[in-house]
């Protein structure tokens, strides 16, 4: 057992070795990590962290991570567990070329809470194990923030708020999810008009969505993918701004909206623009003003919705549509067969 305190003074090559000799003698081949403050350690009440160190066959020091979930998986359905996991982790490990060893789901306990198991592998040489602790604690948390498989909106903004926006590096954009590298410019009609429709776009869309200001992408085969944390300026009146721009640009005002900060170091660091989805009975959500063929046309109203990672403006004809079975329910309490159609 390693108290978690000591793990920042340890060398991970020098655990692998005792490791190593201890398995020849047949004695232990891991390494239980107790997280108890310092103030309450006792070696009888030991607080075990779900991060243990462990030697495998051929000698090579891993990591074991025991991941909650509410999810169960019986004896044949191990592998559904694995094909979700897999796409989730691979970006954080192949970005400090670290492996997915092995991935086990928890066969044994027949309620809830599951305890799943993953083993991964990184290099060792000049890596403390507080390093290699922070990389394995950083898998769990990724694993059990999606739970079933897949991020959604709000385990990403508790992945930021938590600290931990690193986590979602190598992870796509998407229909709920859009970063920007720079702020908005709030100081004219353009910056304010792009914030709104981005804004206005999750809040057309179903599932509603994360702006992130803070962060790059870089373009791949399919779409982009987030590349870097790149902290913007903070300060006590960036969240006024922001606020104040969607209030003044965008009709009905998103029910639910939360705008964030959260701090990377010293007047710096990441806007969270988060928007639960919308009733449908106040869609669509109006933009006033509009950006056509890069001019900016304040008296214009613009109305889109996100497809992938695309913004398309909602068709003369749909918004006809909309206000023509709204006129016909209030006049005669049923939709025109056109607008069924």
């Amino acid at each position: 057992m390693i108290k978690r305190s000591d793990l920042t003074a340890t060398r991970a090559t020098d655990l692998a070795r005792a490791l190593r000799v201890a398995r020849r003698d047949r004695t232990v081949d891991q390494i239980i990590i107790d997280s108890a403050p310092d103030e309450e350690y006792s070696p009888e009440e030991a607080f075990v962290d779900p991060v243990q160190f462990i030697l495998l066959d051929d000698g090579r020091l891993a990591l074991r991570i025991e991941v909650t979930s509410n999810t169960y998986y019986d004896l044949d359905e191990g592998h559904l567990f694995a094909a979700r996991v897999r796409p989730l982790i691979e970006p954080l490990l192949q970005r400090v070329k670290a492996n997915l060893q092995t991935i086990q789901a928890d066969e044994r306990r027949s309620t809830a809470p599951y305890t799943h198991e993953v083993v991964i592998t990184a290099p060792t040489r000049n890596k403390t194990l507080q390093e290699l602790y922070d990389l394995a604690d950083g898998v769990r948390r990724l694993i059990e923030a999606a739970d079933s498989g897949t991020l959604t909106r709000e385990t990403v903004v508790d992945l930021i708020l938590g600290g931990r926006a690193d986590l979602l590096i190598g992870l796509p954009e998407g229909a709920w999810l859009d970063v920007k590298a720079q702020h908005y410019d709030m100081s004219g009609d353009r910056g304010r008009i792009s914030l709104a429709e981005a804004v206005s776009r999750f809040c057309n869309a179903e599932e509603g969505g994360v702006v992130v200001v803070g962060m790059d992408t870089k373009r791949v085969p399919g779409g982009e993918i987030i590349r870097s944390i790149k902290p913007v300026p903070v300060d006590t009146a960036t969240i006024r701004r922001y606020r104040q721009a969607i209030e003044n640009r965008i009709f009905p005002f998103p029910a639910g909206l939360s705008i964030r900060s959260v701090d990377t170091s010293a007047h710096h660091g990441l806007v969270v623009i988060s928007v639960p989805p919308q009733e449908e009975e106040l869609k669509p959500f109006l933009v006033h003003g509009a950006i056509v063929n890069g001019k900016i046309e304040g008296a214009y109203i613009s109305i889109v919705r996100r497809s992938g990672e695309d913004s398309i403006p909602i068709t003369a004809q749909q918004i006809h549509s909309t206000l023509a079975a709204g006129r016909a329910l209030l006049r005669r309490g049923q939709l025109p067969r056109n607008a069924i159609e």
